[in-house]
């Protein structure tokens, strides 16, 4: 059966929403690849631009090489319907259909907290995370995105304390980036696990990122955020958590620190200001068994007739929360003149409503 999942998820032009409506129409992966490209396009479930890969030889073969691939180096291939696939992640809006992991698959039984913060800590920004990380590492995994700073920090004070952590990663799980941490990426392994929607060989492209922090905070019940700048792509992930109803909490910082900024922007928009981890276990009743912490379940969405394909591929990458344009542009791949055109006829046939600050939602 992950032959024909992996053969969906290759096909160029299909993200995690089109491929979750081709199984409930279709009613399994293999009933949707061996369906006729031409009745699926008919039915508006494909663009016309994905008929051409439709190749379903061809894409299986690519499958099974993917899986022999995958067999002979220690990687497991899970799918949504696998009994490992991560309860929280599967509850957020267009959940990856396939992911990648090497290491200890058990560690998905247990509730994590992300933790992640700008590539270039200050000292404080250092400490804070050894500490908070230390007295949280026995209570709970620990995730993150693998990246410098306060994330490779984040996972190696998790080994070292003798926790659980999980890193995700936003290029094919055989590559370890930044290559500096292929040394921690091996102890991970052994203590926790590496995940990747993207399949093996895929590098780590600019665009993979957002898709990536979508992932970390999907696969965790908060995130702590502990110094990020007005840029940082921490907030990105914090973007995603607020979307996905997870609970955001941030370390203050020194108030004439740049990287304090971020995080300051977070406390003053509602986040929980943290200095122990008494402040997180305060906002998380048990952290012994995920079934203690019941995933929001995303409410469905409506998709109108009437839209072109681009419409339906921007339409794709908003849910009920409010979403910020430039995080629209990098997951959808557009340029924000040429996004704001299709956003703009979106909101004039009803489906999209934008509020303060280029944000954008699906009003359906």
């Amino acid at each position: 059966m992950r032959e024909f999942w992996i053969s969906l998820n290759s096909i160029n032009g299909l993200g995690p929403v089109r491929i979750q409506r081709l199984i409930e129409f279709c009613g399994s992966p293999k009933n949707a690849l061996e369906t006729a490209p031409r009745l699926l396009v008919e039915k508006k479930l494909i663009p016309q631009s994905c008929a051409a890969g439709w190749k379903v030889s061809e894409l299986l073969d690519n499958a099974h090489e993917q899986l022999d691939f995958c067999n002979k180096n220690g990687i497991t291939v899970i799918t949504q319907t696998d009994e490992h696939y991560p309860s929280y992640l599967k509850e957020i809006f267009a959940p990856p259909p396939v992911l990648y992991v090497k290491g200890d698959l058990s560690v998905f039984g247990n509730i994590s907290l992300a933790i992640v913060g700008t590539r270039n800590p200050t000292s404080y920004g250092v400490n804070c995370t050894r500490g908070l990380t230390a007295r949280l590492s026995g209570k709970l995994a620990v995730t993150s995105g693998l990246a410098r700073g306060i994330d490779t920090i984040a996972h190696e004070c998790c080994i070292e304390t003798g926790g659980k952590t999980i890193a995700v990663l936003g290029c094919g799980i055989d590559r370890v980036y930044p290559a500096e941490n292929k040394t921690l990426a091996a102890r991970i392994c052994r203590n926790g696990a590496l995940v990747s929607e993207f399949p093996p060989g895929t590098p780590p492209d600019t665009y993979n990122f957002p898709r990536r922090n979508r992932v970390i905070s999907g696969i965790s019940c908060g995130v702590l955020v502990v110094e990020a700048g007005e840029k940082s792509g921490a907030l990105i992930t914090a973007n995603y958590a607020l979307q996905q109803n997870r609970t955001i909490f941030a370390v203050p910082g020194p108030i004439n620190s740049p990287l304090s900024k971020g995080t300051f922007r977070l406390i003053k928009d509602g986040a929980i200001p943290v200095s122990n981890p008494d402040d997180i276990f305060d906002h998380i009743s048990s952290v012994s068994t995920v079934s203690l912490f019941a995933p929001v379940t995303q409410a469905a969405n409506i998709t109108p007739p009437g839209l072109d394909e681009e419409e339906l591929s921007v339409l794709d990458t908003l849910s009920g929360e409010p979403i910020r344009i430039d995080t629209i542009a990098e997951v959808s791949g557009k340029q924000i003149p040429h996004l704001l055109g299709i956003l703009l006829n979106l909101e004039l046939k009803g489906v999209v409503t934008q509020i303060s600050g280029q944000q954008f939602r699906r009003a359906l």
